[in-house]
């Protein structure tokens, strides 16, 4: 993989990362380890087969907890500080830097914008509990879900597209959020 679809694999994931850290997590942990993507040699741990399966355990977990109202909530809280560092091991593991520096800057850019992913979809969240008792979460849980999903994917297969799609989904979960923060301020 050449370096710029390196970079854009590594936004692509980041923004999916701001939505499901661990769901996108523990996909790059299942492509480590089956050679499907080659991390660095630092970040090679990502695909042994005990960090592996955990991810994937712990990620099932997420995914099934996002649905059930209350739960939904703790789990975004936590979600709020696993999301960046989730973000940041992405970086590290798709992009193959010349320097220790620019892997440093680039994770931190990294973890930067899957917390803004996050963040404006914890507003989203918010809203949607305000205004529909939280009934409506899981739906959205679903949403965020099918969204990762396509933008991991792509990723892999196309990450030049999935980067620009990447780019078009944070324009619009960041306009939503904000949108539903002035929704939630003047009520």
């Amino acid at each position: 993989m050449d370096a710029a679809a390196q970079y854009a694999l590594a936004y692509a994931l980041t923004t999916s990362a701001g939505l499901r850290g661990l769901l996108t997590l523990a996909v790059v942990s299942v492509a480590v380890h089956f050679n499907w993507l080659h991390a660095p040699d630092a970040f090679t741990w990502l695909g042994s087969t005990t960090v592996t399966v955990v991810l994937v355990a712990v990620a099932l977990v997420d995914f099934v907890g996002d649905k059930i109202p209350v739960v939904d909530h703790g789990l975004h809280a936590v979600n709020l500080i696993v999301k960046p560092a989730a973000a940041a091991i992405l970086v590290g593991g798709a992009v193959h830097p010349h320097s220790g520096g620019e892997l440093i800057t680039l994770m931190v850019l990294g973890a930067l914008a899957a917390l803004g992913i996050a963040g404006a979809s914890a507003a989203i969240r918010g809203t949607s509990t305000a205004t529909t008792g939280g009934i409506a979460n899981p739906f959205v849980s679903l949403f965020e879900d099918a969204v990762a999903g396509v933008t991991i994917v792509l990723g892999f297969i196309a990450p030049l597209v999935a980067a620009a799609l990447a780019l078009v989904l944070t324009v619009v979960v960041v306009r939503m959020g904000l949108g539903a923060w002035r929704t939630v301020r003047a009520a």
